[in-house]
């Protein structure tokens, strides 16, 4: 395995100090470090994977020198456009190192959304004829390859990737925890949502530990899960999802569970939600201020104003807490909108330590809340 010190410190040796991108659990040790060990002119994590393509583009061409882009392979989808029309070798040649974390990778267990990206995971480098390197996890052969992809960057002044499998590097815990003054879990907000419900309503949930949290709450009292779709990956596209449920069945209470780092990653859909307006669709923003499912990294959720987006955006209700009386009352009234509304809760870092993923397949709970939609 990789010391990311010392792999952090090669990357320094290279002039790469420039750091952004969209955390990944496979690179929450590397990210970790980059986060404790470099100011914040010089590491930004980016609302979306696309955003961090853009923004080392533009370090570049201020600076003159090679930034680096971390990204899950997932996100490579939102990278696709500005690499290929902004930083490719035939449009503007705009170095960067890429390191994106290979979820997914054929014969190695994964979670099911994560199955089709990994098996096309090198296939989309090529593709986009980005070259790319699997990074080993031999120290020693790792600096070698991140020397040769730095030489190759500085000749082609294209971007190079470098593709990490899990456990490339050692064991590193983050320093600076995300401290709260918020006594609510997102596991109680949770709670409190489903506690509200009388069967007839339906629940979107936004990827990561939002959809973990309510399969095993919906376990736990002996509900069966056909009123919640789990959307396990796409992130920052559950609110479309649950918009397309509303406006389809308008007489269907639709709850859509998000989260901070989800709703700024495509913060454009709440200008959509808000235009066309359903009164049966409540968007709740669970803030925690974090990316908590892949390393705990901060988002800016507690430096923006999310209810005045929401009403800048044509939302006829919305209101920030972080209590469940007051939680309680906002879902009242919620649902006493004539539009659209969202609920911004602000909770604490962290979640139980034996929480477990969901025993269904992700077919199986389509069917099954397709099912549920066709007979309500």
């Amino acid at each position: 395995m990789i010391n990311t010190e010392k792999f952090f410190l090669k990357l320094k040796e290279n002039n790469i100090d420039f750091f952004t991108g969209v955390p990944d659990s496979l690179l929450k040790e590397i990210c970790s470090y980059i986060s404790d060990n470099t100011d914040g002119s010089n590491h930004i994590i980016a609302a979306n994977e696309g955003n961090a393509i853009a923004l080392a583009a533009g370090y570049h061409m201020a600076s003159r020198k090679i930034p680096m882009v971390y990204m899950q392979n997932s996100g490579f989808g939102n990278a696709v456009n500005p690499l290929m029309s902004l930083t490719s070798e035939a449009v503007y040649r705009i170095p960067m190192l890429l390191m994106i974390g290979w979820r997914g990778e054929p014969d190695i267990k994964d979670e099911p959304q994560h199955i089709a990206q990994g098996a096309q995971t090198i296939a989309f480098l090529e593709a986009a004829q980005i070259p790319y390197v699997v990074l080993s996890p031999d120290e020693n052969e790792a600096i070698l390859q991140l020397n040769m992809a730095v030489l190759q960057i500085s000749q082609s002044s294209s971007p190079f990737a470098i593709v990490v499998r899990k456990d490339t590097f050692e064991k590193y815990s983050m320093n600076s925890k995300i401290e709260t003054e918020y006594k609510l879990s997102r596991e109680d907000v949770i709670k409190a949502i489903v506690d509200k419900q009388n069967g007839s309503e339906v629940i979107v949930s936004t990827t990561g530990k939002t959809s973990r949290e309510l399969f095993e709450y919906r376990d736990k009292i002996d509900q069966n899960h056909d009123r919640d779709f789990l959307t396990v990956g796409s992130m920052g596209h559950a609110s479309q999802i649950a918009l397309g449920v509303a406006i389809t069945k308008p007489n269907t209470e639709v709850v859509c569970i998000d989260g901070d780092g989800a709703l700024l990653m495509h913060m454009g859909s709440m200008a959509i939600i808000g235009k066309a307006n359903p009164n049966n669709l409540i968007h709740i923003i669970i803030n925690n201020g974090a990316h908590e499912s892949v390393g705990g990294q901060a988002t800016v959720g507690f430096d923006i104003d999310i209810p005045k987006l929401a009403k800048a955006n044509n939302y006829k209700y919305a209101i920030t807490v972080n209590d469940l009386n007051s939680f309680d009352k906002a879902f009242e009234e919620a649902r006493e909108s004539d539009g659209s509304s969202l609920i911004e809760v602000r909770v604490k870092l962290g979640s139980r330590k034996d929480l477990g993923r969901p025993s269904i397949p992700p077919l199986s709970n389509k069917r099954k809340f397709m099912s549920f939609l066709k007979d309500n």
